[in-house]
């Protein structure tokens, strides 16, 4: 039996904090520990009180750094390493000036292998200890992103990009192939150690409607699978959805009518929708996840936090790597803060740091597995340094509060305020 304590600051929570006040939602000590036991949390509190209790558990001491669950990013595109922050344009453009010519180069599987351990190395040094990710319309590409993620330890779930019309030739497959290569990955990968498969077609433009019908079937054939799309991220891709589909409704009807809306449905953006958009999906029980340095990067608009949660939707938070513009979560959180200020509403740092953790897994349907501080969760830990660089160790000194000291990280931290990593109990 492997038997770990590790002690600091520790941070969890036992409630949503948009839901309950902030004192009953966070769990703040300041002298905490984590008790690991095979890779899952076995016990936290005090941390003498666990040394009295745990002698013969071997210690790592992380002094005043702050313990937290792993970052979960809830909606990734990881073929877009390479083209992160690449200039100048609006989604559509963007798509086929930057995305579509790399992702053609998945074809070569070595490519696919070289980029997938450059993305998680880049993730986990920034404390993303899980993901979600579209892969490229290429099998490979999901093979080399799953390999990477089993040798890791990680748990990961990921998806074939499925696109048959609208996109360039080398990035098309059919309805067809589409359902037949999901399928086959889906049953290679689905539940092997921590992977899952995730149902994936891009978008309603660049899917039929006989594709879009296919992997609605393969989602019935496989209801536990997660389904992820994107859904009214641009104005100018919206007016493009309702042309293509004028039998619609709106947008969220282009997947409904093909069988792809549903409480295992995953909706990236989800900036402009409309009032049956929201009412139907909260009906169903979906997720959306929030995208705010990509929404605002490529010029896309702002995410309605509040109105949202206040209505009792499931959220997660994402980079969007590459439509986002950092890998980051700590920026993640940055700009979700910076898009609430702009729509009137300041999000709290115990609002941000459930975002980036509970809030993703809960989106994810993995509540309890990872992004939480709590018993018989899988030991996905960070540490981090509130005092990272001068500028936000200078601010923190004079914080009256946890949240006041964790603030200036979330707003200035980066990769250096990631003073450890552990991925299923193992420090990496």
């Amino acid at each position: 039996m492997d038997k770990q304590l590790i002690v600091g600051q520790t941070l969890g929570f036992s409630a949503d904090p948009f839901a309950v006040p902030l004192a009953e939602a966070a769990q703040v000590d300041t002298r905490g520990g984590v008790l690991v036991v095979d890779g899952r949390i076995a016990q936290t509190g005090p941390a003498e009180d666990l040394r009295a209790a745990h002698p013969d558990a071997t210690l790592t001491d992380c002094g005043d750094k702050l313990l937290s669950a792993g970052f979960v990013d809830a909606h990734v595109h990881f073929p877009q390493t390479a083209m992160i922050a690449s200039w100048g344009k609006r989604l559509i453009d963007w798509l086929n000036d930057y995305t579509f010519p790399e992702e053609m180069k998945f074809a070569d599987p070595a490519y696919a292998q070289a980029i997938a351990a450059r993305y998680f190395d880049l993730a986990l040094s920034h404390g993303t200890t899980s993901m979600c990710s579209y892969a490229t319309i290429h099998p490979a590409s999901v093979e080399a992103f799953f390999t990477e993620a089993r040798q890791r330890g990680m748990r990961a779930l990921a998806g074939k990009t499925c696109m048959d019309c609208n996109a360039p030739e080398a990035l098309r497959d059919t309805a067809q192939s589409a359902y037949d290569h999901s399928r086959t990955l889906l049953e290679r990968w689905h539940g092997v150690d921590r992977l899952s498969y995730v149902i994936t077609p891009r978008f309603s433009p660049t899917s039929s409607p006989e594709q879009l019908s296919a992997l609605g079937a393969l989602w019935a054939e496989h209801p536990d699978c997660l389904m992820q799309t994107h859904l009214s991220e641009q104005v100018e891709e919206i007016a493009w959805v309702n042309g293509l589909f004028p039998q619609a409704m709106d947008y969220l009807d282009t997947y409904e009518r093909h069988g792809l809306l549903g409480a295992n449905g995953v909706y990236g953006h989800a900036i402009h929708l409309t009032d049956r958009e929201k009412a139907r999906l909260q009906e169903v029980g979906a997720a959306l996840v929030h995208c705010p340095t990509s929404n605002t990067f490529i010029g896309s608009g702002l995410f309605d936090m509040a109105g949202l949660k206040g209505a009792g939707h499931r959220v997660g938070l994402a980079t969007d790597t590459g439509g986002g513009s950092s890998f980051s979560m700590l920026r993640t959180m940055a700009a979700a803060y910076e898009v609430g200020q702009l729509a009137g509403n300041a999000l709290h740092p115990a609002q941000l740091w459930w975002l980036a953790t509970e809030g993703s897994a809960a989106a994810l349907g993995l509540s309890g597995t990872i992004g939480a501080l709590r018993v018989g969760a899988e030991a996905d830990l960070i540490a981090i340094d509130l005092a990272s660089t001068p500028a936000i160790a200078q601010r923190a000194a004079t914080a009256e509060n946890i949240w006041e000291a964790l603030f200036p990280t979330i707003m200035m931290g980066d990769d250096r305020a990631i003073a450890g990593v552990w991925i299923g109990g193992t420090r990496i």
